[in-house]
């Protein structure tokens, strides 16, 4: 057991549950994702033993005498029902988030000031205020409304609970966007995919809105770096024939850069870097802010 759990350790799978090698599939709690939640899961029997973390997509397996232990077919059709369990709670998860997104979006002030926006030196675009947070709204493929981004007054970022993130995004155009229950193609700007010769892509709001200001470009909002491929590849479903350019960020880690360049490569799209390290596109157009 203890081996099981240093194999599932160095995969990035740290939990301090008690690990049961009975054969059953257990879900468990994984060091660093949301409190009470149970996103790891694993089958430990006699011979070897099946992990999987749904938040990361890690999954591997394990034998004691370093040699493949098959699953048995009991094992295989539990890890299976599992998976359709899951798919079924993060289905209703993201419904729910969904409508907690439409609620509030509908009953938010249109952002007028914020101090996030002056310490940014950027316009509110289609943002608004909800509790003293600035509110950025966050589209599926499918035009609907199924996130939100809150930042207050520190810059600190939190999204709705369950609410569904990968290959969503906000959009930056002339035009605002108003109430969901008035949503159309046109205010999202996804109708007319065939006229933007030029969009741009990037991570963070600030950043989408410096970008948008100074080129007037149609600019597309992923989130984080993880985002930007699943992004790509919707926007360039939506606008076939349009350039996508993926302003990335420019991290010391490097991740921002190799997230960015993935991202145009999926596309055909070209990667604009800033030349500063540690800086992003709203550092770079405003010299770093105030």
């Amino acid at each position: 057991m203890d081996t099981f759990r240093n194999t599932m350790f160095n995969s990035g799978i740290v939990t301090n549950e008690p690990i049961i090698d009975d054969g059953v599939l257990h879900r468990i709690h994984v060091e660093g994702d949301k409190r009470g939640t149970k996103n790891g899961a694993y089958i430990l029997f006699q011979n070897g033993g099946w992990f999987q973390h749904w938040n990361s997509g890690v999954t591997g397996k394990w034998s004691a005498n370093g040699k493949n232990a098959p699953l048995s077919r009991e094992m295989r059709e539990q890890i299976e029902a599992d998976r359709k369990q899951r798919q079924i709670e993060m289905h209703q998860r993201h419904n729910d988030a969904a409508k907690k997104a439409q609620s509030i979006w509908c009953n938010a002030q249109p952002a007028i000031s914020h101090p996030y926006l002056t310490k940014k030196r950027i316009k509110p675009h289609n943002t608004r205020i909800y509790n003293h947070a600035l509110v950025i709204p966050l589209y599926s493929p499918n035009r609907e409304l199924v996130n939100l981004q809150f930042i207050d007054a520190e810059g600190n970022k939190r999204f709705l609970s369950g609410g569904k993130k990968k290959g969503c995004f906000s959009v930056i155009r002339s035009k605002s966007v108003g109430c969901v229950s008035k949503l159309a193609g046109e205010n999202l700007g996804l109708n007319d995919s065939h006229s933007l010769s030029v969009i741009l892509l990037c991570e963070g709001f600030a950043t989408g809105a410096s970008l948008h200001e100074h080129t007037g470009h149609m600019t597309v909002i992923a989130m984080d770096a993880g985002n930007l491929e699943p992004v790509a590849i919707e926007i360039k479903r939506l606008y076939p024939a349009s350039q996508i350019i993926i302003c990335g960020d420019n991290d010391a880690s490097g991740v921002g850069q190799l997230k960015a360049r993935s991202a145009a490569l999926a596309v055909f799209g070209k990667v604009l870097i800033p030349e500063t390290v540690g800086f992003d596109w709203n550092d770079e157009l405003t010299k770093g802010g105030v």
